[in-house]
Protein backbone atom coordinates (compact mmCIF):
# COMPACT_ATOMS: atom_id res chain seq x y z
CA UNK A 1 0.00 0.00 0.00
CA UNK A 2 1.41 3.39 -0.95
CA UNK A 3 1.67 6.37 1.39
CA UNK A 4 -1.02 8.18 -0.59
CA UNK A 5 -3.36 5.19 -0.31
CA UNK A 6 -2.70 4.98 3.43
CA UNK A 7 -3.52 8.68 3.80
CA UNK A 8 -6.83 8.12 2.05
CA UNK A 9 -7.52 5.12 4.27
CA UNK A 10 -6.90 7.23 7.40
CA UNK A 11 -9.44 9.68 6.01
CA UNK A 12 -11.99 6.85 5.53
CA UNK A 13 -11.73 7.26 1.75
CA UNK A 14 -13.56 10.59 1.95
CA UNK A 15 -12.66 12.72 -1.04
CA UNK A 16 -12.19 16.06 0.67
CA UNK A 17 -9.54 17.13 -1.85
CA UNK A 18 -7.94 16.00 -5.12
CA UNK A 19 -4.87 13.74 -5.15
CA UNK A 20 -2.62 16.69 -6.04
CA UNK A 21 -3.72 18.48 -2.88
CA UNK A 22 -3.19 15.35 -0.77
CA UNK A 23 0.31 15.07 -2.26
CA UNK A 24 0.94 18.68 -1.23
CA UNK A 25 -0.10 17.90 2.35
CA UNK A 26 2.26 14.90 2.34
CA UNK A 27 5.10 17.03 0.92
CA UNK A 28 4.61 19.62 3.65
CA UNK A 29 5.11 16.89 6.24
CA UNK A 30 8.34 15.45 4.91
CA UNK A 31 7.36 13.17 2.04
CA UNK A 32 9.37 14.22 -1.02
CA UNK A 33 6.96 14.90 -3.88
CA UNK A 34 9.73 15.32 -6.46
CA UNK A 35 11.07 11.79 -5.95
CA UNK A 36 7.57 10.36 -5.66
CA UNK A 37 8.03 9.23 -2.06
CA UNK A 38 4.26 9.37 -1.64
CA UNK A 39 4.08 6.41 -4.06
CA UNK A 40 6.50 4.35 -1.96
CA UNK A 41 5.26 1.49 0.18
CA UNK A 42 4.03 2.71 3.56
CA UNK A 43 6.23 1.69 6.50
CA UNK A 44 4.51 2.29 9.82
CA UNK A 45 7.73 2.19 11.83
CA UNK A 46 9.30 5.12 10.01
CA UNK A 47 6.41 6.99 8.39
CA UNK A 48 3.53 6.93 10.88
CA UNK A 49 4.26 10.30 12.51
CA UNK A 50 4.58 12.11 9.16
CA UNK A 51 1.41 10.46 7.87
CA UNK A 52 -0.62 11.39 10.95
CA UNK A 53 0.64 14.97 10.72
CA UNK A 54 -0.61 15.01 7.13
CA UNK A 55 -4.00 13.63 8.22
CA UNK A 56 -4.14 16.32 10.90
CA UNK A 57 -3.41 19.03 8.33
CA UNK A 58 -6.13 17.71 6.01
CA UNK A 59 -8.73 17.59 8.79
CA UNK A 60 -7.82 21.09 9.96
CA UNK A 61 -8.13 22.37 6.39
CA UNK A 62 -11.51 20.67 6.05
CA UNK A 63 -12.77 22.11 9.33
CA UNK A 64 -11.72 25.60 8.18
CA UNK A 65 -13.51 25.34 4.80
CA UNK A 66 -17.26 25.88 5.12
CA UNK A 67 -17.95 24.51 1.62
CA UNK A 68 -16.29 21.20 2.42
CA UNK A 69 -17.98 21.12 5.84
CA UNK A 70 -21.34 21.59 4.10
CA UNK A 71 -20.63 18.53 1.96
CA UNK A 72 -19.69 16.54 5.07
CA UNK A 73 -22.83 17.61 6.91
CA UNK A 74 -24.86 15.24 4.73
CA UNK A 75 -23.46 12.43 6.90
CA UNK A 76 -24.51 14.28 10.06
CA UNK A 77 -27.72 16.07 11.06
CA UNK A 78 -26.11 19.49 10.67
CA UNK A 79 -22.80 21.31 10.28
CA UNK A 80 -22.48 21.69 14.06
CA UNK A 81 -22.38 17.92 14.56
CA UNK A 82 -19.89 17.53 11.72
CA UNK A 83 -17.67 20.21 13.26
CA UNK A 84 -17.80 18.55 16.71
CA UNK A 85 -16.83 15.23 15.13
CA UNK A 86 -13.93 16.86 13.29
CA UNK A 87 -12.73 18.56 16.48
CA UNK A 88 -12.79 15.30 18.44
CA UNK A 89 -10.96 13.49 15.61
CA UNK A 90 -8.32 16.26 15.53
CA UNK A 91 -7.85 16.00 19.31
CA UNK A 92 -7.46 12.20 19.05
CA UNK A 93 -4.85 12.62 16.31
CA UNK A 94 -2.88 15.16 18.34
CA UNK A 95 -2.82 12.77 21.30
CA UNK A 96 -1.71 9.89 19.08
CA UNK A 97 1.04 11.99 17.47
CA UNK A 98 2.28 13.12 20.89
CA UNK A 99 2.73 9.47 21.86
CA UNK A 100 4.97 8.67 18.89
CA UNK A 101 8.64 9.42 19.62
CA UNK A 102 10.55 11.43 17.07
CA UNK A 103 13.32 9.32 15.51
CA UNK A 104 15.96 12.06 15.60
CA UNK A 105 15.10 13.19 19.11
CA UNK A 106 18.23 13.51 21.25
CA UNK A 107 17.89 13.06 24.95
CA UNK A 108 19.65 15.42 27.29
CA UNK A 109 20.80 14.59 30.79
CA UNK A 110 18.95 17.71 31.92
CA UNK A 111 15.59 16.41 30.74
CA UNK A 112 15.56 13.83 33.54
CA UNK A 113 16.93 16.10 36.24
CA UNK A 114 13.64 16.81 37.99
CA UNK A 115 11.77 13.53 37.68
CA UNK A 116 10.68 11.37 40.60
CA UNK A 117 10.27 7.67 40.93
Amino acid sequence: MTVLDRLKMELNHQEYFKDEEYIQFLAENGFDSETGEYLADYDKATMQRQLLLSVLDVLEAVSNDIDVMTAISTEFANIGQAYKYMESRIAQLKDKIAGIPEPEEDYSCFSLMYTRK
